[in-house]
């Protein structure tokens, strides 16, 4: 069984702000909602802070979670209301086919590796040297969070086939800004994609050894579905690197009825 949970977190509470700050202490608190063994699960969560006021909690969990501690630390444990919503995931995945078609949200983290990195931070430039100087060992490549909305599009749309999905083209919208044609996406048209948000994160882990800086990006739009197996392992697997923290939960909604036609101006209608 999976589940999809979606918790409610008071922000003007101390512990609150406290995992609003760290997406490494948000990946302790979902963590510890698991009664198993967690370690050996594949969890994924995002934070959908829409409204800075009332953000929310998304989970997707391989065993029913157990929100309890959430609520009462971070959460209205008094106030009406469904404080956490956990949800069967099975009757979402039994709608997945190929030619389906869902509204989607997704917070990831675009990245590219490379062994030259235009402003390599001090502990890049370090292992650089260090590579250099050992004789015959290669040097290994760098993870670069991509930083520009250009850049994180293009990363987006050159990977979606290969998550068992493509973004259809839009009817009306112009081509999405900054796109080039020479970065890899062919850009005959505007497509059902666009980024809702932007941020850079820098936190530290528990032990304060290792500083961990992420660049995410939130994509919404449409896509359909041109690999059932695959686009099912993405949804339960997750999308990109740093799963651990708040990246690569796809979620999906069903996509609003198409208008009815119209029977034009006057049919029907008494005098």
């Amino acid at each position: 069984m999976t589940y999809l949970s979606r918790i409610r977190i008071n922000p003007l509470r101390e512990k609150s702000r406290l995992l609003l700050a760290s997406p490494h202490m948000m990946h302790g608190a979902v963590m510890h909602a698991i009664p198993d063994d967690p370690a050996n699960e594949r969890i994924l969560w995002r934070l959908d802070a829409d409204n800075p006021h009332r953000p929310f909690l998304f989970a997707l969990t391989p065993t029913r979670p157990d929100w309890s501690h959430l609520i009462e630390q971070a959460g209205w444990p008094d106030a009406d209301g469904e404080h956490a919503a956990v949800r069967d995931y099975a009757p979402l995945l039994a709608q997945i086919a190929v030619g389906r078609e869902f509204a989607f949200r997704l917070t990831a983290n675009p990245v590219q590796n490379t062994r030259t990195p235009i402003s390599p931070s001090t502990e890049q430039a370090e292992k650089t040297e260090k590579a250099k100087e050992a004789a015959g060992e290669r040097q290994r490549s760098f993870r670069i969070g991509h930083r520009t909305a250009a850049h994180q599009l293009t990363w987006f749309l050159t990977r979606t086939q290969r998550w068992g999905f493509a973004i259809p083209d839009a009817h009306t919208d112009p081509p999405a800004l900054g796109l080039d044609p020479h970065q890899g996406v062919e850009v005959s048209a505007a497509q059902e994609v666009r980024i809702t948000a932007r941020g850079r994160r820098s936190f530290t882990k528990k032990n304060g050894t290792s500083r961990v800086v992420l660049s995410t990006a939130t994509f919404e739009g449409r896509l359909r579905i041109t690999d059932a197996t695959v686009f099912t392992e993405r949804l339960l697997g997750g999308i990109g690197p740093a799963k651990s923290y708040g990246c690569g939960l796809l979620t999906l909604a069903p996509l609003p009825a198409p208008p009815l036609p119209s029977s034009g101006p006057g049919r029907g209608q008494g005098r």
